[in-house]
């Protein structure tokens, strides 16, 4: 693995990628520590101490961790990428639901006009989002009487408006900047970025306990036995695939010959990723957020019934993760695609009738395998709740041992490895896993 490290710096063109990725995130990182004006960083960031104290936080927690810690003083980049994925996720929908747009994702051009759709809907979340979020600012009553915004009103509501838009805006244009130019997907490394920048925080406030003597040795190694248990779990269930085998038909052309070898389409366990942690979290958490900003009773007591922690938040979310699970991949994955695309080329799954036969393979086949794969999101997803009661350490450490940052990290830098790994294979190297010595041509 150190040899491919250094294998990464040999090659001109894959260095340049690397370097251009790492500055581009340094750049990203930096404007996550500039203020906005007219905000009273500190009692903001109280607030949100308070927050991180409890088990799941609330929505305004999400958005703090997907903006790597952004949110907790409200800095140009406080609503981070979030509408960019909420606008991509909706587009998508909108996409499963009318065929117009569904043509667009089949043609070069289209596809160019659903990314500029993408971009266009970004920015009008990002304003609607702002605006309610300067509005929240303004209500010391949010934040138990603390002062936030020195001078509200609507010069500061459309001040924070245009500041959180052109924030989000530029961290679109860094990600499509990374994608293009660098190495990786640019947006899910920017949402790492800030989900791994948590990290130095959690890991002090570990040390911290133990110096203190409030957790034991034999406590942190069982904690770090747990948690390369828990990562290299998510990398079994990230890589697991079911391999259906595919056979094409030899076609002749003139004097040419085409097709005729076997291949295989892998299903993923996992195929809808971490979106249905997503979604449920944002459902189950919604609650939560409301009963801060109101004092209605009925919410109040929804609100108490989905706190973390009790059974019947574990098991409604959980039911809520395997259903979006089969929710998300049924939008996603289209079995009759495939199957039209196998026939259109000769290919045929054997003992299959080429068609619509094949879809309905496909889709037993999908339906069969995500199964397994939404049960283990719901244990993921609890996991860190599990760990906060059951080790007494701050709920910021423990969400390192799953949920939805630990997927976006595992899942994030697995694509990115095998990206530099193709890199270093087409140029004679060996990649971070070896598989034999790979001689190059005399």
């Amino acid at each position: 693995m150190f040899q491919a490290l250094f294998n990464i710096f040999k090659i001109a063109d894959l260095r340049k990628k690397v370097l251009f990725t790492l500055g581009l995130i340094v750049v990203y990182r930096i404007g996550a520590f500039i203020p906005t004006p007219g905000i009273d960083g500190a009692n903001l960031a109280r607030f949100f101490d308070n927050i991180a104290r409890t088990q799941g936080g609330t929505l305004f927690g999400i958005m703090n961790m997907f903006s790597g810690g952004a949110m907790r003083q409200l800095t140009i980049f406080a609503l981070g990428i979030m509408p960019y994925i909420t606008a991509s996720i909706i587009l998508q929908l909108l996409t499963a639901v009318f065929p117009n747009l569904e043509k667009l994702t089949k043609d070069p051009e289209g596809h160019k006009r659903l990314v500029q759709y993408t971009r266009q809907g970004t920015v009008i979340l990002c304003l609607i989002q702002a605006l309610f979020v300067s509005m929240w600012l303004e209500n010391p009553a949010h934040f138990g009487n603390l002062q936030i915004v020195q001078f509200p009103g609507w010069r500061f509501r459309l001040l924070t408006m245009l500041t959180l838009t052109t924030g989000t805006t530029f961290i679109m244009w860094l990600g499509e900047q990374i994608t293009e130019r660098g190495i990786g997907n640019g947006i899910s490394l920017i949402i790492t970025a800030g989900i791994i920048s948590r990290l130095p925080t959690a890991v002090y406030q570990l040390s911290s306990l133990l110096y203190q003597r409030q957790v034991s040795a034999f406590t942190l190694l069982l904690i770090l036995i747990i948690a390369v248990a828990v990562v290299g779990a998510v990398v079994l269930i990230t890589q697991g695939q079911r391999k259906i085998p595919v056979q094409y038909a030899r076609r002749i052309v003139g004097r040419k010959i085409y097709g005729g070898q076997a291949t295989y389409i892998p299903l993923r366990v996992n195929q809808a990723g971490v979106m249905p942690i997503i979604f449920a979290q944002s459902i189950i958490l919604f609650p939560a957020t409301i009963a801060g900003l109101t004092a209605s009773p009925v919410i109040q007591s929804i609100a108490r019934a989905l706190t973390p922690g009790r059974l019947f938040y574990s098991l409604f979310y959980s039911i809520m993760i395997i259903f979006f699970a089969y929710f998300y991949t049924a939008i996603s994955f289209n079995p009759k695609d495939i199957a039209d695309n196998m026939k259109r080329y000769g290919g045929f799954v054997p003992g299959i009738r080429p068609g619509r036969n094949t879809a309905e393979y496909f889709d037993y086949i999908m339906n069969r395998i995500i199964l397994p794969g939404a049960i283990f999101l719901a244990i993921i997803a609890i996991m860190p709740q599990i760990i906060y009661k059951g080790f007494k350490i701050p709920y910021l450490v423990a969400s390192f041992f799953g949920g939805t940052a630990l997927l976006i990290v595992v899942g994030v830098l697995l694509d990115t490895m095998r990206q530099i790994e193709s890199h270093l294979l087409m140029r004679h190297y060996e990649g971070f896993v070896s598989k034999g010595r790979i001689r190059g041509r005399r």
